[in-house]
């Protein structure tokens, strides 16, 4: 696959991941997982992309003595992914009238 396409298909599919609240690394590969395959070293230059776009925020908390990010999706991010379900929309219809039988 394009790697810029992969990209973006990523960084839809972790907003989404955390859109319906905050959220932290290993659960959104547990969330994601049987929709898209992502590692954990795929995973975190995504979400420090996402921050330094603005898309996302992170708070650290101390859980279990370990400190955790979470991740919370922000307005922008929101409309970045409503950007990313209107762009998966139309590949499907693209995909759909190239590759499907009539």
């Amino acid at each position: 696959m394009d790697v810029q396409l992969k990209k973006g298909i990523l960084d839809v599919c972790v907003l989404y991941a955390i859109e319906k609240g905050e959220s932290y690394g290993y659960k959104i590969i547990s969330d994601l997982q049987g929709v898209i395959e992502i590692s954990e070293s795929t995973l975190y230059p995504i979400l420090k992309r996402l921050e330094a776009a603005g898309y996302v925020t992170t708070r650290t908390v101390e859980h279990s003595g370990r400190l955790r990010r979470y991740y919370k999706i922000t307005n922008l991010g929101t409309q970045k992914l409503l950007a990313g379900r209107a762009d998966f929309q139309e590949i499907n219809t693209i995909y759909r009238k190239l590759f499907l039988p009539k």
